[in-house]
């Protein structure tokens, strides 16, 4: 491979990277001006975007779940196997 071969193929890895990155440069600019269009949207509409809502039960099992894994008391079986009798109870 001569010089100029080398320099050649250089420029053309060098030009298709630049043009790569322009091109990404742009699609990223589009998608916040989407983006943004969307959000006046639903201002406009009176809408606020959904938030998830956590229902009382799913929230008290968690700090059940939370308490039992930082617990490092002796009790820790026995609160386990208590839980598990007052869910089969809800069951039946």
């Amino acid at each position: 491979m001569s010089p100029g071969d080398f320099l050649s193929l250089l420029a053309v890895v060098v030009g298709s990277v630049s043009i790569v990155g322009i091109l990404t440069g742009a699609y990223k600019s589009k998608m916040r001006v989407r983006e943004r269009e969307l959000e006046l949207q639903i201002l406009r509409a009176g809408q606020a975007p959904a938030t998830p809502t956590v229902d009382d039960r799913t929230e008290q099992r968690l700090r059940v779940l939370e308490r039992i894994a930082t617990d490092k008391g002796p009790n820790l079986a026995a609160e386990i196997e208590q839980l598990r009798d007052e869910r089969l109870k809800e069951v039946i």
